[in-house]
């Protein structure tokens, strides 16, 4: 996982995923040892329109994680000024 990789995590990353939620990744934190298999991320919880709601760091098992495009979004239209 790279910075700005988006991932979507369920219960095949964590049992802690019960209910899924999408993440943008900030970064890998390889200073915490953890189990063979498991990684340690910091991120941002995306809501469906894909903006951050929340910064989490998170413990996941890597061949659980799934990765995810981010949601379109809508354009705007220029606002005139003046």
């Amino acid at each position: 996982m790279a910075a700005g990789d988006v991932i979507h995590l369920t219960t095949a990353a964590s049992v802690q995923f019960l209910r899924p939620i999408v993440v943008r990744v900030i970064r890998e934190l390889p200073e915490r040892h953890t189990y063979h298999g498991w990684v340690w991320i910091e991120g941002y919880q995306l809501n469906a329109a894909g903006d951050a709601v929340a910064r989490r760091e998170l413990f996941v098992m890597r061949a659980g994680v799934r990765m995810q495009a981010l949601p379109a979004r809508r354009r705007r239209r220029p606002v005139p000024v003046g």
